[in-house]
């Protein structure tokens, strides 16, 4: 890949893939930071990218790495803050932001990163076990155990069922 192929690749998928990694990670700006990182490597290796004919996967999953990575670096300092500083008061969110990021929490992480890759990224399921290494029956296992998950947590408790006429 040029160096002209490599920017209008950037340019071209740079926002798309942080939309994707927007919904897998739930933070707007970790995404637009770990598919920046992931795009400067993929500077380095822009050859490879060209021949391994899946630049944009390639890349979308360098950055879950970064991601994943960064959690566990953060989750140190967390553990490490709450042994010695005080809470602070936030302000909560609103009911319907935290059925959704509840009912994703009750997803497991690479369940709710298939979901993502299929919904958000609208890739097939022979592309997600491609590009997590997992088989395609496993991959349609996930999202079937995730559509499930998800419907049951977020149902309206407002919406009554009919009665059995």
């Amino acid at each position: 890949m040029t160096i002209e192929e490599f920017e209008e690749f950037y340019a071209q998928a740079a926002g798309r893939l942080t939309g994707q990694l927007y919904v897998m990670l739930g933070d707007h700006h970790e995404a637009q930071d770990v598919v920046q990182e992931a795009f400067v490597r993929g500077w380095g290796r822009r050859r490879q990218l060209d021949r391994d004919g899946r630049p944009e996967a390639w890349i979308r999953t360098v950055a879950w790495r970064l991601a994943v990575s960064r959690w566990r670096g953060r989750r140190r300092t967390a553990d490490a803050w709450q042994r010695t500083a005080p809470a602070g008061h936030v302000e909560g969110p609103g009911p319907e932001v935290v059925a959704l990021v509840e009912a994703l929490r009750q997803l497991p992480l690479k369940q709710r990163r298939i979901m993502a890759l299929h919904y958000v990224c609208d890739l097939s399921v022979e592309q997600i076990a491609a590009e997590t290494s997992l088989s395609t029956s496993t991959v349609k296992t996930h999202l079937s155990r995730g559509r499930t998950t998800l419907s049951r947590h977020l149902q309206d408790p407002r919406i009554e069922e009919a009665p059995d006429a």
